[in-house]
C-alpha cells in the first residue's frame, strides 16, 4: 500500500527556515506528480508548491510563497523536499504533501497524501 510520510516541521522564528521531507513508499514515485499543501484549523487546504514527474521537473509556486520556497525532488531517494526561507507567522500550518497531477502550483486528483507536519512561525 502507497504512503507519504512527511517531516522536518517545527518551530521557528520569523525569517529563520525549515526543510520539510516527503518521502514516498509502496508505489512508483516517477508516475506522480508531487503536491505539497497546508492547512489551519477551520480552513481548507491551501496548495503551495508542486513539482512535475516529467523529466524537465517543472516546478510551480503560489504566490505568496514564491521567491521564498523551493520545491525539489531526489528520485533515488523517493524523496520530495520543500526548503522555506524567511518564514512569516503566516506560514503557520500542517504541511503535507501530496501524489497526484500538477495543475499549476495545486496538486489534484491525488491518490495519496501524507499525514503531515506542523511547522510553527513565531512572531
Amino acid at each position: 500500500e502507497g504512503e507519504l510520510v512527511e517531516s522536518g516541521g517545527g518551530l521557528v522564528q520569523a525569517g529563520g527556515s525549515l526543510r520539510l521531507s516527503c518521502v514516498a513508499s509502496g508505489f512508483t514515485f516517477g508516475r506522480y506528480d508531487i503536491g505539497w499543501l497546508r492547512q489551519v484549523p477551520g480552513k481548507r487546504p491551501e496548495p503551495v508548491s508542486c513539482i512535475a514527474s516529467s523529466t524537465d521537473g517543472r516546478t510551480y509556486y503560489a504566490d505568496s510563497v514564491k521567491g521564498r520556497f523551493t520545491i525539489s525532488s531526489d528520485s533515488a531517494e523517493n524523496t520530495v523536499y520543500l526548503q522555506m526561507r524567511n518564514l512569516r507567522a503566516e506560514d503557520t500550518a500542517v504541511y503535507s504533501c501530496a501524489a497526484g497531477l500538477c495543475g499549476g502550483y495545486e496538486v489534484y486528483d491525488y491518490e495519496y497524501r501524507g499525514q503531515g507536519t506542523q511547522v510553527t512561525v513565531s512572531s
